[in-house]
């Protein structure tokens, strides 16, 4: 399925059912008094994070979303049904934004959680609301309400504990392969990687954390070299950010601290918050270095870059010092993780625990 994350929708609510405005009319009742009965209420729209959901793409063909009108209220005391109600599912890790004044509508970052992004208009009052003691036949209704009208503008943000950033072919791919169920494409041409990839590192019972990787970023990302700053966003939600960098390139030419210094150029244009997350460098391909000379290639680059950070040297091809790396992480994410609220105390209870 092709992966889709921006989309633009525009729902409209449906309208409040008119007020009926109506006289009770028997044989042998000469007054039967009014019986108008009140409109329905418009039908409202929802939006829905789905667990089971991973991209926008059906709001790529489907643009207008409507929910029903409200019925009209009927004479004989009848009362308008409510339109029905218009649920719309998306991926948890949504935002959706007004596309007109950029305000955050709702932002689904948990499964199952449930917005209204347009209400449905309310429904007009029949002639019998209007019955009183100096008013017994009254001939007057109001119309129903128009439903609210949005443009919409959803952003998919992948909902990740770490991401992993780096230059196109730095081992990203084949990282989050060998230490996740992941199991993206990989070869030997950049920009293999053309969307973003999630998987689920389970290190032992209960023990577990989501890594996101995004296509590798490039010098002048931001003046749409590569594949620009589009799949950055998915960074955002993470608590942690992993720089992979590779110590053998292919290019005798290549300097992998050149080609890291870039990166974090380019993520600071992106989003200052972003470039401030914790980042831990990690040096990858160490098995394309002789033996002899790693401990001193490893020296370098840590001391020109001027890492304050973690630094990690592993081989994801070769599956090597990456059990280290993983203990680490899920120590830190778990670190990280905001704290679950206390269950408030019944105080029927607490006076029996006394």
């Amino acid at each position: 399925m092709k992966f889709i994350d921006e989309a633009q929708i525009e729902v409209f609510a449906g309208n409040g059912g008119n007020g009926c405005m109506s006289f009770r009319r028997e044989k042998f009742i000469p007054f039967g008094g009014p019986d108008g009965g009140d409109g329905g209420r418009g039908g409202h729209v929802y939006v829905q994070a789905d667990s089971n959901l991973n991209t926008l793409i059906d709001f790529r063909y489907q643009r207008l979303y409507r929910a029903r009108n409200g019925e009209h209220g009927r004479g004989a005391d009848q009362f308008g049904a409510a339109g029905e109600d218009m649920l719309l599912r998306v991926p948890v890790g949504t935002l959706v934004r007004d596309a007109e004044t950029d305000e955050v509508v709702a932002d689904l970052t948990q499964s199952g959680q449930r917005i209204v992004l347009a209400h449905g208009g309310t429904g007009g009052l029949g002639n019998l609301r209007f019955k009183s003691s100096t008013n017994r036949a009254p001939r007057q209704s109001t119309p129903g309400q128009p439903g609210e009208q949005r443009k919409l503008h959803l952003e998919l943000k992948v909902l990740a504990d770490v991401g992993l950033l780096g230059m196109p072919n730095a081992g990203k791919s084949t990282f989050i392969a060998a230490v996740s169920n992941a199991r993206p494409k990989i070869a030997d041409y950049p920009f293999t990687t053309l969307h973003p990839q999630l998987g689920v590192v389970r290190l032992g019972e209960g023990q577990s954390f989501v890594v996101a990787d995004i296509p590798g970023l490039i010098e002048g990302a931001a003046e749409g070299a590569g594949l620009g700053h589009q799949f950055l966003r998915h960074l955002q939600r993470t608590r942690l950010l992993l720089h992979l960098v590779d110590v053998a390139p292919f290019d005798p030419e290549a300097d992998p601290v050149r080609d890291a210094r870039s990166v974090i150029a380019e993520l600071k244009k992106y989003d200052p918050e972003l470039a401030a997350k914790p980042r831990w460098l990690v040096l990858n391909k160490i098995d394309m270095v002789p033996a002899e000379e790693r401990k001193a290639r490893v020296a370098d680059i840590v001391r020109r870059l001027r890492h304050k950070g973690p630094v990690y040297v592993i081989s994801a091809l070769a599956r090597e010092g990456l059990e280290p790396l993983l203990r680490a992480i899920f120590e830190a994410v778990r670190a990280a993780a905001p704290a679950e609220p206390e269950p408030p105390t019944d105080p029927r209870f607490a006076q029996h625990e006394q």
